[in-house]
């Protein structure tokens, strides 16, 4: 039997996670002023975005505590420590999403009845304003959003309200220069319809992995051709990929070998051969002569 387990985090993790303290810090200062504006001008598009404004300080500032919660050792407990917390914060930020542009499409609809007069030019400055910080916390997360799962649920957040504000910006205008009141409530309308397929997409693959599905990026044919090829296997049963967070794969499996003899040698080049070819950090391999394969083998 043998294991190979790395841990993540390190100077990366730390670097992600001060890029997410500076956008939690701007995303607060925004909508505080945000909401303020709302009110003010009485603009539906504004408060879909102070909205998606509060689910992002929300939701960033539930990824950071979740990544310092993964950071922990494992316990006795918790013999694989708390990675699945930063799944369960990805899941909490999607639904939250969910509810806010529920919200929106529900009120959009509302104002179509009887669409109120709104303060376009505070609400063109409220929007710009909101671009630009959206904008610094897009190039803030963009990096770690292909590492983790947590952090691409905070970017897309933040790049959803971005996209929110632009909608906003394109409203005011419109209302600004020709006085037509609906553009309000069919932009938020337009951007709630727009942000349900990518939290869709995000949750199902948080779903995925609390399911312990195989990994998207990993194939079970093309792993278990490969340790077929290592020399002195003769076939792999039991084989389970599995996911423990974005970006932390789990391999098990048991290989049979072609004739008794070389244990360690073929476990030990099945091992290197996952960890090095495929996007799997944490390997257990157990090696098996044909003999004892026979008794109880199943795929």
């Amino acid at each position: 039997m043998a294991h190979v387990h790395e841990r993540t985090g390190g100077a990366g993790g730390r670097k992600i996670r001060r890029r997410m303290a500076i956008t939690l810090v701007l995303t607060v200062t925004y909508l505080v002023a945000e909401a303020a504006a709302s009110w003010l001008t009485g603009s539906l598009a504004l408060l879909a975005d102070a909205g998606h404004m509060l689910t992002d300080a929300g939701g960033v500032g539930l990824s950071l505590f979740a990544m310092v919660l993964a950071e922990r050792p494992a316990t006795p407990e918790r013999t694989y420590g708390y990675y699945r917390a930063e799944i369960l914060a990805t899941m909490v930020n999607a639904l939250l999403l969910l509810a806010i542009s529920g919200f929106v499409l529900y009120e959009a609809v509302r104002r179509f009845q009887d669409p109120p007069e709104i303060s376009s030019a505070t609400m063109m400055i409220v929007a710009a304003f909101g671009l630009a910080i959206n904008s610094i916390g897009v190039l803030l997360l963009r990096a770690g959003a292909s590492e983790s799962l947590n952090v691409k649920a905070a970017y897309f957040e933040v790049a959803t309200d971005a996209l929110t504000s632009v909608g906003v910006l394109v409203a005011g205008a419109i209302m600004w220069t020709t006085g037509w009141y609906y553009a309000d409530p069919i932009v938020s309308a337009l951007i709630g319809v727009l942000i349900i397929p990518r939290v869709w997409r995000l949750l199902r693959e948080a779903t995925g992995i609390l399911l312990e599905g195989t990994p998207a990026e990993v194939s079970i044919a093309a792993v278990r051709e490969a340790i077929q090829r290592v020399p002195g296997v003769a076939g792999v049963h039991d084989l389970h990929v599995w996911s423990l967070s974005s970006g932390l794969n789990s391999l098990s499996a048991h290989v049979v070998l072609a004739a008794d003899g070389g244990h360690e040698e073929a476990r030990d080049a099945v091992v290197r051969l996952l960890t090095q070819d495929f996007p799997i950090s944490h390997v257990t391999v157990q090696v098996e002569s044909r003999a004892c394969a026979q008794h109880g083998m199943h795929e």
